[in-house]
């Protein structure tokens, strides 16, 4: 049986049809709509191929429809410039001949300069909570349905909250949250592909960091959720088979729209990427 991982790798590994035209599988599984990440990902895989070997420092995309996982996705890539120290890409997917995902993603030559971070915060390690297993084998009887049919997935993307409180409980808190997170299995050695993993995981719990400070989650049964817009920076290298912290935080829901921030850090504390995410949070009436 394939593994998790090795199908998000069969995912990210598109078809090329033309010079600047590919295609993009998903999974088939119970999932009525295309996973954002997955989206996320496959464009920049499309636009990392029509690069030289520089790195992506930037994307930002546009959720305009949502996909339908029965289907094939097509990418198409618009070579908008080629520059001596940075090179730009448009990527548009296409289903049903209409978009459904726009992204612009940035790449840069490498260059040495002035450097500065922000520090990790003080949390615990990966290593001192429980893991995916344990988190099932303990917890999971006392989640509510939609949280154990999430939780019970195979899933590429390992998940170590630092605290479960949200899952369990509709208590009103600050909307912070922090989780590790890492491949469930290794990675080959390309540094874009890590990026593009990055990419997919980035998307992962971000849009319910806005619904922290309502007590509510986008499990609920009268919010509708849907991620509308996605931002990332990428500052430093990294492998997304290592254990990263993903620092998560919201500053704003107003207009049945959540704002979330990202930062991702690895274990030793060096801060690789960036991420900024606007979603609908929607009550149903």
């Amino acid at each position: 049986m394939i593994s998790a991982v090795d199908q998000l790798l069969d995912t990210l590994d598109l078809e090329r049809l033309e010079e600047n035209l590919f295609r993009g599988r998903s999974p088939q599984s119970s999932w009525q709509r295309v996973f954002g990440g997955q989206v996320i990902g496959q464009a920049l895989v499309a636009a990392t191929r029509t690069v030289a070997d520089w790195q992506c420092h930037s994307l930002h995309g546009y959720f305009l429809l949502p996909g339908d996982p029965t289907i094939p996705i097509i990418y198409e890539v618009d070579r908008i410039r080629d520059g001596k120290s940075f090179t730009t890409r448009r990527i548009v997917a296409i289903q049903h001949g209409r978009a459904i995902f726009s992204m612009a993603a940035s790449f840069q030559r490498p260059e040495t300069g002035l450097d500065y971070q922000a520090q990790m915060p003080d949390v615990p390690p990966p290593d001192a909570l429980p893991s995916d297993t344990e988190l099932k084998e303990k917890y999971l009887q006392h989640a509510t349905e939609p949280v154990r049919r999430y939780w019970m997935r195979e899933r590429p993307i390992e998940v170590r909250p630092t605290s479960l409180e949200h899952f369990f409980s509709s208590k009103p808190t600050q909307p912070v949250r922090n989780v590790w997170i890492r491949t469930s299995g290794a990675l080959p050695d390309d540094p874009s592909l890590h990026q593009c993993v990055l990419a997919y995981a980035s998307d992962l719990m971000l849009l319910d960091t806005s619904m922290l400070a309502h007590g509510r989650s986008v499990f609920d049964d009268d919010i509708q959720a849907a991620s509308l817009d996605h931002a990332m920076w990428f500052h430093r290298p990294f492998r997304a088979d290592e254990w990263l912290l993903y620092c998560q935080d919201s500053t704003s829901s107003c207009s049945s729209r959540g704002f979330n921030r990202g930062s991702i850090y690895t274990s030793d504390g060096v801060l690789v990427a960036s991420v900024a995410q606007e979603g609908l949070v929607r009550l149903r009436r």
